[in-house]
């Protein structure tokens, strides 16, 4: 398959909200081994599709050697909350503590069709949970208090990659109906 470009803070597509997948086909597949690739290359924890361009609900992850794959999440949270460091592909060099649920069960789909059961706690609740936000637009700055909310967005401003020309948008490889940005 192929690593693809990660698109940065800035970038409109970071900022939708994914669509459902309806398809299980030759090109989910395709996609999730791009993002897996992607990922891995990186390196990151996690990678979600629109993260490469692509509007869809599905994202990889990579925690303690377990690389795995979750379509279409539904997650349900603990009340027992997890504070800890916390970074994107999105925002290189970037990492603040966070506030997460410690666990998390999180129901979808293969990129088969299957349904599937993920359930995480620490490092893996983290993960499920950032890339699911990334599938709702949602970026863990957001999820920070004001001040270090301000601390971030300045770090970024002074990023040496922060106003970068964005990626040449180009035609996604997979079947998106209109939904790759």
């Amino acid at each position: 398959m192929a690593i693809q470009p990660i698109r940065l803070f800035g970038d409109p597509v970071l900022r939708s909200r994914a669509q459902e997948v309806v398809d299980f086909d030759k090109e989910l597949r395709m996609l999730v081994a791009d993002l897996t690739d992607t990922m891995l290359e990186a390196p990151g924890a996690g990678l979600a599709a629109p993260q490469i361009g692509v509007g869809l609900r599905v994202f990889t992850w990579n925690v303690d050697g377990e690389v795995g794959h979750l379509v279409n999440p539904d997650l349900t949270l603990s009340s027992e909350l997890q504070d800890g460091p916390e970074g994107c592909l999105s925002l290189p060099d970037l990492t603040f503590d966070c506030t997460r649920a410690l666990s998390v069960v999180a129901r979808g789909w293969s990129m088969h069709g299957e349904p599937v059961t993920i359930e995480g706690t620490e490092l893996l609740a983290r993960a499920i949970q950032h890339e699911t936000d990334h599938l709702d637009g949602v970026l863990f700055i957001d999820r920070l208090d004001a001040a270090a909310r301000k601390l971030a967005m300045r770090e970024i401003r002074e990023s040496e990659w922060f106003g970068l020309e964005r990626p040449t948008v180009k035609v996604s490889p997979h079947a998106t109906r209109g939904l790759g940005l």
